[in-house]
């Protein structure tokens, strides 16, 4: 599957699962089960309970998906 067939959305980050997956709610409600990609681990970037974040989702199963950037924080 080529990369602009992937379905990219941004959601928050609700529970962190074992085996470095997570439940995410995205912005329409829609709840997911992700994972981080292979450069975010390469980087050691961290996701957290409250995180916002950009999924990548294929079209033929929107209940799973790779988290591929971690949004910071706005700052005071």
């Amino acid at each position: 599957m080529s990369k602009e067939s992937l379905i990219q959305m941004k959601g928050t980050v609700t529970e962190v699962l074992p085996d470095s997956r997570f439940r995410v709610t995205l912005d329409n409600g829609h709840p997911l089960i992700a994972y981080s990609a292979g450069k975010m681990r390469r980087h050691n970037i961290r996701i957290l309970a409250g995180d916002e974040v950009s999924i990548e989702l294929s079209p033929y199963d929107l209940d799973k998906g790779r988290i591929v950037y971690r949004h910071l924080a706005k700052r005071h």
